[in-house]
């Protein structure tokens, strides 16, 4: 009898298993080790009345994606496991012809695969789905020649998980979710969004911006990914706020964090201006509730403000390891002690400066302050100091304060403080360090401020101070009252992020590929739709960006260079500072093109100190030092390493600077199960695809301090330890980050521990 299937449009036809035939062998060809015939009989199809198009689609998907790990008996009936990363590839290849179907019926035409881009584009801006923005910028005509430019066949680059992930989160979709968008199209989208502000020359760069994004050889941060185009654009990944010691700072902060969160973007801040538990208030004594309870009111706002259902806000809290309330802050994720006083949605992170390590290497004790009492007894904020190499003011302003009797304080030993640290980090993944003093002497841009924290993530480090309420006033304007506020902007900080794929672009390529990235890099500060005043004045002020990279550990193992070897030190060692020299001469040769950032002058890329002090003595440094103090720099900050969690699954490649976590697992999810391998994973690499947690800790250390003079922001670096470690073992890791000159920790990965992940800031 004859068999009717339902298609897409809902229309009935009678079965042809030679259509099925033909896609499977479409989704094969090419691949090594994927057989069509294999896959058909191994779906098992059962092929009955009514079923849909969809079904069997959804069927050969999971059937080929099972694929990939297959267990199978070796000549001694011993089970082992085989991979074939191929498998990823022809089940992306099915998702991608699901797509496409999807597309045409929602769209309207009628051939297989993509339709006419002008006309999705001008389809899109009717609906509010693309800004009118788009169409204002570009004639019809270049919509055209762009949408004639785009490569449908890079889509074959993605595999199945990066496919999936690109559609679920990222694609833009119509109001009921149905797919309109492509994903060359939304890498073009993305291309010209961003080559707005090159005027008439926007097409080429956008040409040229979207080659390297269809190529996989970049990938833009999630904020970037998923809103570039749209009505609207906030483009950037974090932003990192200073908290003042007054009610008006605390929840002005908490509104900043409100709208920041709904726009996609994630917040670090800075609480250690805050007077410490039973401070006094206007000298009543004992009235303080020290931070712990500002900083539940920013959970709270995190869990609340929860970006349309997609994620919770997620914002980091730094408090400084001197201040009185660090115990409390210390057990806010712990699952001990009192509710009440808990966090469980925000990530503590420590300030700590060279002096406390000098103490806890040395057992002695360390103080604990009030930083309010601090500044009425001493008058100086002692937050607002840190240790250069010839000019120790924070370690001078310390031991006035121990000296002074009338201080109140906490003495305890450095090393109990410590051990709730590493308690703290063992069982919840942090807080995440900050080492205050190598940051701030680090800083190009010491001249105009200073470094109190970073961001969720921890690659950021960037001047930034606390706003003020100047005056509040009442007006009489058009016929009503108006209440008006003078606020005094202080720095808040956005990065704005973009990771070269290492794993894709050789290091004799980085010329050809990083000044393309700095100037999108440069053109999301001009664009850039940002939620809150403040930002917007810092942004033009520092024009700062983060480029960053991904594919590390995939690089290094296709190299077939072992993690734990002097070889790997090596690489990062040259791969890094041509990074950095290719970033630096592109924001030069950009300050050429559109002048250099406001608060150039008296910065230390300026003075020429930035190279002095990273020893960059070859003759081509030393011309490229000449050609800034002539020509200056476009942008104050410029290199940053951010964990591409998400956005390294889309190029198909390792995240950050981070060893995978396994070689192959099964991932379950909502009931189906999903097998993943690392990147490329084959014979020729497998043994140097060494495991996060199986790796001495001490090497990504060192290849970390190496990568860390490259690099004039900081690293999401994450430790990762097993749960028979011993706790001296573990501060020795700390010990030796500080002494080898990283800037921060990010998570400490316990083997029996999950830990939430930072979309926003992944790049």
């Amino acid at each position: 009898m004859n068999i009717k299937i339902k298609k897409r449009n809902g229309n009935f036809e009678t079965l042809k298993v030679e259509k099925t035939k033909k896609m499977i062998m479409l989704a094969c060809e090419g691949l090594d080790g994927c057989d069509p015939l294999e896959l058909e009989l191994d779906s098992k199809i059962q092929f009955r009345d009514g079923m849909t198009t969809k079904e069997i689609q959804k069927t050969l998907i999971q059937t080929a994606i099972e694929k990939v790990i297959q267990t199978s008996k070796n000549s001694s009936g011993i089970s082992i496991k085989k991979t074939n990363v191929n498998w990823q590839y022809v089940a992306a290849r099915l998702l991608c012809f699901d797509l496409y179907k999807e597309a045409k019926i929602n769209r309207g035409y009628s051939h297989f695969g993509y339709g006419d881009y002008y006309k999705l584009v001008k389809n899109m801006v009717t609906n509010n789905l693309y800004g009118s923005y788009i169409t204002e910028n570009y004639t019809q005509d270049e919509i055209k020649e762009l949408g004639n430019y785009i490569v449908p066949e890079r889509d074959d680059l993605f595999n199945y998980e990066g496919l999936k992930l690109l559609n679920d989160r990222y694609l833009v979709k119509g109001k009921n979710g149905e797919i309109l968008e492509l994903p060359q199209e939304r890498f073009m989208t993305i291309a010209m969004h961003l080559a707005i502000p090159e005027g008439n020359k926007k097409v080429f760069y956008a040409k040229k911006f979207y080659d390297i994004l269809s190529e996989l050889k970049v990938t833009v941060a999630t904020p970037t990914l998923g809103n570039a185009g749209t009505p609207f654009y906030q483009l950037s990944s974090c932003f990192i706020s200073v908290i003042g010691d007054n009610l008006w700072s605390i929840y002005d902060v908490n509104q900043k964090f409100a709208q920041v969160s709904k726009h996609g973007g994630a917040l670090g801040i800075y609480v250690g201006k805050i007077r410490a538990l039973n401070s006094e208030i206007r000298g009543h004594k004992n009235a303080s509730g020290g931070v712990i309870p500002w900083i539940r009111l920013y959970n709270d706002t995190a869990v609340a403000v929860d970006q349309l259902g997609k994620r919770k806000g997620g914002a980091a809290v730094t408090l400084d390891i001197w201040h009185k309330d660090i115990f409390d802050f210390l057990d806010l994720k712990t699952n001990n002690g009192d509710d009440r006083r808990k966090a469980h949605d925000i990530f503590p992170a420590v300030s700590i400066p060279d002096l406390f390590m000098e103490r806890l290497e040395k057992r002695e004790n360390w103080s604990l302050f009030d930083p309010y009492m601090v500044e009425k007894l001493m008058g100086y904020k002692i937050e607002d100091y840190f240790d250069d190499e010839d000019n120790k003011e924070f370690t001078k302003r310390y031991l006035e304060c121990e000296s002074n009797p009338l201080i109140p304080r906490d003495t305890v030993p450095a090393l109990d403080i410590m051990k709730k640290v590493m308690k703290s980090a063992v069982e919840t993944g942090t807080p995440f360090i900050f080492f205050r003093d190598t940051v701030n002497k680090a800083n190009p841009n010491k001249h105009a401020g200073m470094i109190y924290s970073s961001n969720l993530c921890h690659e950021i480090a960037q001047n930034m101070s606390e706003s003020e309420l100047i005056q509040e006033e009442v007006i009489h304007e058009n016929g009503y009252p108006e209440v008006v506020q003078r606020i005094k902007a202080g720095d808040m900080v956005t990065c704005n992020l973009n990771s070269i794929n290492l794993s894709k672009v050789k290091k004799e390529e980085f010329k050809d590929c990083i000044p393309l990235q700095i100037r999108m890099l440069d053109n999301v500060i001009s664009l850039n739709k940002l939620p809150v005043k403040e930002s917007r004045v810092t942004s033009d002020k520092y024009r700062a960006i983060g480029l960053g990279a991904s594919g590390y550990h995939h690089l290094l193992a296709n190299s077939q260079i072992r993690w734990e070897s002097e070889e790997h030190l090596k690489a990062a060692d040259e791969i890094f500072e041509e990074l950095s020299y290719i970033a630096i001469k592109a924001s030069m040769e950009l300050a050429k093109e559109k002048g250099s950032y406001p608060a150039f002058e008296g910065s230390e890329w300026q003075t020429g100190k930035y190279f002095e002090r990273r020893g960059y003595n070859s003759d081509r440094w030393k011309d490229l030092k000449k050609d800034i103090q002539t020509y200056g720099i476009r942008n104050g900050y410029i290199t940053a390493i951010a964990p591409t969690g998400s956005t390294s699954n889309i190029a198909n490649t390792t995240a950050g600077i981070d060893p995978v976590f396994k070689k192959f697992f099964i991932e379950e999810k909502k009931g189906s199960f999903t097998p993943k391998t690392a990147p490329d994973l084959n014979d020729d690499n497998f043994w140097f695809y060494k495991e996060a947690h199986t790796i001495d800790q001490l090497w990504s250390i060192k290849a970390c301090a190496i990568r860390q003079k490259h690099i004039d922001q900081a690293q999401a670096f994450n430790l990762y330890i097993t749960p028979d470690i011993k706790a001296k073992e573990i501060l020795n890791m700390y010990v030796e980050a500080w002494m080898q000159g990283l800037k921060t920790i990010y998570y400490v990965r316990n083997k029996s521990l999950e830990m939430d992940e930072c979309t926003s800031c992944s790049s």
